[in-house]
């Protein structure tokens, strides 16, 4: 697959944040001399996340979640509750799907796998950084079901929350909404929708500054919360 920028596009600028230095050495090695990204900073610690930003002003940072002072999902909400802040990956295994799907409310832009091969990690970079997300569709409904069992929340009051803020939108805004929900790109719901690619882009800006949501993850956690993937399977809207 090629990648989101283009040859005159300037390279991204790329923070690591993880606790164990044979796991940044490696990032380092990986992803430091790949065409496109510039390697600006790393950091230990959440701690260290803050003050690291405002030294090197990064587009993307590369975050683990699990560290010994602030751990990644402090780090993430905190950074991006900042104007202008850099999108976010975190960093994870399978096992962790809680804390990815926590992250990912927070305002993450998706997920790595520790041990997703080097030409991947260097292609989802560079895909937040073009304002794409880097959760598939299949790990997308994979962290979406676990959210459903989520026992810290009702699921009656989690999908009455989510409708009525569906409800907010416009007819238009909705039926992109839910494409989003459903893993489609930008070019696949403008085909859909008999929208061109720019106007999709601008309801999904529409809907992200309509709900005070981070990216488009959040628009597709939010359709699930709302019960409506499945009724757009059938045919009907949902949302009420």
């Amino acid at each position: 697959m090629s990648t989101p920028t283009s040859p005159e596009a300037p390279p991204v600028r790329l923070v690591i944040v993880d606790d164990d230095p044979l796991v940044r050495a490696g990032l380092t090695l990986m992803l430091g001399g790949a065409e496109g990204i510039d390697l600006v900073g790393e950091a230990a610690d959440g701690t260290q996340v803050a003050a690291l930003v405002d030294r090197t002003d990064p587009d993307v940072v590369l975050m683990d979640i699990r560290m010994p002072g602030m751990d990644g999902l402090t780090a993430t909400q905190a950074l991006r509750r900042r104007p202008g802040a850099p999108e976010v990956i975190v960093l994870t295994t399978f096992h962790a799907d809680e804390q990815v799907l926590r992250a990912i409310r927070a305002g993450a832009a998706g997920f790595v796998l520790k041990d997703t091969a080097p030409a991947k990690i260097v292609e989802a970079v560079l895909r937040v950084a073009a304002g794409e997300p880097v959760l598939s569709p299949a790990v997308t409904r994979r962290l979406m079901a676990r959210a459903a069992g989520d026992p810290a929340d009702d699921g009656q009051a989690r999908r009455a929350r989510a409708r009525r803020r569906f409800a907010e939108l416009g007819e238009r805004e909705q039926d992109v909404a839910s494409a989003v929900g459903r893993g489609s790109s930008n070019a696949e719901i403008a085909a859909a929708l008999h929208l061109s690619v720019a106007t999709v882009k601008t309801h999904v800006s529409r809907i992200l500054a309509r709900l005070g949501l981070n990216n488009r993850v959040q628009i597709a956690l939010l359709v699930h919360d709302a019960g409506l993937l499945h009724e757009d399977e059938d045919g009907t809207r949902g949302a009420t």
